[in-house]
């Protein structure tokens, strides 16, 4: 099959996008984006971008789940070999799509969800290098390769438990990668329940920094987020969380979850925003508001329970949240106080994640359809 449509519309998007942008406002360096916003605040989408003939396209010859990475001018992606058990990065031309190199990684049979697929991880990319994680039931890898393809360093983090298969993705922050491993406890199939932890290393090295035990319940995928000098996580076990950007210590929790967290958290001033849920519903939205001082308790400040996602991320412009549910129903609440703006009903089934470019918000659904 050609590559994912999200994938093409991300292409033509950008591409579209960064001769108007400075440089580095044309990079998009792993999931969701400058700063994990999903947001492009000075561009606007070309008129009739869903009808423009695609500019290019790269035929993977597989089904894959990831998002991509743009960094000075090059596309970074994983995908599954058809050829053999391996994933591979792949690093082609933004303006062409031609390809400019791949590298393929061992990669063995592993349980998933009927959704999910072993090339599940985005990318993360800096100045210098990219960033890229997987895992089977035996092995969990955080690589780093400079932006010809070689191989910088390797870490293996070991087995890693879960049910429905990886999925996290590294990100960056200063000279500091961030892997969020999270893995099964509760209802494990086979095997002996994981211990889950977060874990920080020097991305020029690889070495580790520090390595935090996190509650271990269900597999949770978000991607942290970090102010102020605080990595803020979401999970079933510890809630909305903080730990120290410096050493990993435990700063703060507030268990507010009663099932998996898929979707990334996300800030806004003094709140931080994380969703939880399952395929059978009952997701809720929680913002908690972050201590200002050290031991101060974090505070729920609102839930929102009604059209709230279980794997999308959703995202934050103007002092308004803008959601995306799985079963095509988009609302907008204040970010402030979770009050209803609005809600339109789309259509469709989505786990991608929302991104907004101006002031318009584009979303593409599990069936291969983006709507603006």
């Amino acid at each position: 099959m050609r590559i994912a449509f999200s994938h093409r519309i991300a292409a033509l998007l950008l591409t579209a996008c960064s001769t108007s942008l400075p440089s580095n406002a044309a990079d998009w360096p792993g999931f969701h984006g400058l700063g994990k916003a999903g947001v492009v605040s000075n561009a606007t989408l070309p008129a009739g971008l869903l009808e423009q003939k695609t500019k290019w396209s790269l035929d993977l010859k597989s089904r894959d789940v990831g998002s991509v990475a743009v960094q000075d001018g090059r596309v970074y992606l994983l995908a599954m070999s058809p050829q053999s058990e391996t994933i591979r990065l792949i690093a082609a031309e933004l303006a062409t799509g031609k390809e400019l190199w791949s590298q393929e990684y061992p990669q063995l049979a592993n349980h998933l969800h009927s959704r999910n697929t072993l090339a599940s991880s985005t990318p993360a990319t800096d100045e210098q290098f990219v960033y890229i994680a997987n895992s089977d039931r035996q092995h969990t890898w955080l690589r780093c390769l400079d932006h010809d393809g070689n191989l910088q360093w390797s870490r293996d983090f070991g087995p890693a438990q879960s049910q429905h298969g990886f999925a996290t993705s590294p990100t960056v922050v200063g000279d500091t990668v961030l892997l969020n491993f999270s893995q099964q406890n509760e209802q494990v199939r086979d095997g002996e329940p994981g211990t889950s932890r977060m874990i920080a290393v020097d991305r020029k090295t690889g070495e580790t920094r520090w390595s935090t035990p996190v509650t271990s319940t269900r597999v949770c995928y978000g991607v942290p987020a970090v102010i102020n000098n605080q990595v803020i996580g979401a999970n079933t076990g510890d809630g909305v969380f903080a730990l120290s950007l410096d050493n990993g210590k435990l700063l703060w929790r507030l268990p507010a979850f009663k099932m998996r967290c898929v979707s990334s958290p996300l800030i806004i001033d003094d709140l931080a925003i994380g969703t939880s849920g399952s395929g059978g519903g009952g997701n809720h939205l929680v913002a908690v508001r972050i201590p200002s001082k050290p031991g101060e308790t974090p505070t729920e400040v609102y839930r929102v329970e009604k059209y709230a996602p279980y794997v999308p991320t959703a995202v934050i412009k103007d002092g308004m949240l803008f959601i995306v549910d799985d079963k095509g129903i988009a609302s907008c609440v204040d970010a402030k106080t979770g009050k209803s703006k609005w809600t339109k009903r789309i259509g469709g089934n989505f786990s991608a994640s929302p991104i907004i470019v101006g002031d318009q918000m584009l979303l593409t659904s599990l069936e291969g359809e983006a709507r603006y």
